[in-house]
């Protein structure tokens, strides 16, 4: 459209007389040029985030499991997602993140770019397992230290690997907006939640707009770089459905949050609790927050998926509690946090 539209008509029986005094409402505004839906959720490539991407293959089995990475030094971050994302869902935190941490992102089994024999076992056991494999091949017998980060289903699948005691050189544990109560309350509600929402897309385009519309995701610059990888063209529909088929899966969603809590208390490391909300601490947690048995931040202002609604604050929240602990061999610093070698001030 002509920006010209935008524009009062011009008074010709003025013409002659003296100009009329500028007044802020004589025009409107020219308004700045429009952004088609195309181009405002239009997909955009992991490589804006991360440094590099890889296949990890699984020796004695058929399964490779596909990681993202970013940063070269200091301790790992190593990131599981929620059921249904991918590790693209931390592409933003990991762009903030590697200046001073490494991070690596990982597909789990049945998500993402990520191919195992079996894509439906989404048991507790076998993705925990599934994870220390992919750290064995990255780093073999001589790891560097380790921060887990798990989100939702990924925050179980993080405390189960903490609880196993596998990964000698596990260092912090940071779980995000996943509490046991509330988890297993929900689950009554998932298979109407999953059938209920959007099953097929005409474009990813669309499948990014939904997402942030429908409310899932806050952030439309993460949202776009995160949502094509849970998706799959489906060529006798002609259309994108989604890459994981979580309503397939049920029988392994009790296992992910059962006994949660307990182990998550239990875990012989520095434990972070990110919530989107104060109302999802259960009476084992609250105990244990009362104890300062580990450290719990509510962040505001944002859905479920923290890392991906509020990105730069989730990576500062990160990147404090590794340098807090001193997690890595020099720790991080960062000017002006307290350190436990320091009196308080």
């Amino acid at each position: 459209m002509d920006s010209s539209s935008n524009l009062n008509p011009l008074r010709e029986d003025i013409s002659d007389e003296e100009p009329a005094p500028a007044s802020v409402f004589a025009t409107r505004p020219l308004r700045p040029p429009s952004t088609s839906s195309s181009e405002k959720y239009s997909p955009v490539e992991w490589t804006s985030y991360f440094d590099k991407e890889d296949d990890v293959s699984i020796p004695g089995s058929n399964d490779v499991f596909h990681v993202y990475m970013a940063g070269t030094e200091g301790p790992v971050v190593f990131c599981l997602h929620g059921g249904g994302f991918s590790g693209l869902s931390f592409s933003i935190v990991a762009s903030k993140i590697k200046e001073k941490a490494r991070v690596v992102a990982m597909d789990l089994r049945g998500h993402g770019k990520s191919v195992s024999e079996d894509e439906l076992d989404l048991s507790l056991e076998r993705m925990s397992n599934d994870v220390v494999a992919v750290i064995k091949e990255l780093y073999g017998d001589s790891p560097p230290a380790i921060v887990l980060v798990g989100h939702s289903m990924g925050g179980s699948v993080a405390v189960q690997v903490a609880a196993n005691k596998t990964l000698p050189s596990l260092a912090g544990l940071v779980v995000v907006d996943v509490v046991e109560g509330t988890a297993v309350a929900s689950l009554i509600h998932m298979q109407k939640i999953l059938s209920n929402r959007m099953q097929h897309f005409p474009s990813i385009q669309k499948a990014i707009e939904y997402s942030v519309r429908g409310g899932s995701l806050r952030n439309i610059d993460s949202a776009r770089v995160s949502i094509p990888t849970t998706l799959k063209y489906d060529d006798s529909k002609h259309c994108y459905t989604y890459r994981t088929r979580l309503e397939q899966t049920e029988q392994y969603w009790k296992g992910w949050y059962e006994g949660l809590s307990e182990k998550f208390l239990s875990s012989p490391v520095p434990k972070l609790l990110l919530l989107a909300g104060t109302d999802r601490l259960d009476r084992t947690l609250t105990i244990g927050q009362m104890q300062g048995k580990f450290q719990m931040i509510v962040v505001k202002h944002t859905g479920h998926a923290i890392q991906e609604d509020v990105p730069e604050e989730f990576a500062n929240l990160v990147v404090n509690f590794i340098s807090r602990n001193r997690i890595g061999p020099h720790g991080v610093e960062i000017p002006g946090t307290w350190k436990p070698s320091q009196p308080k001030t």
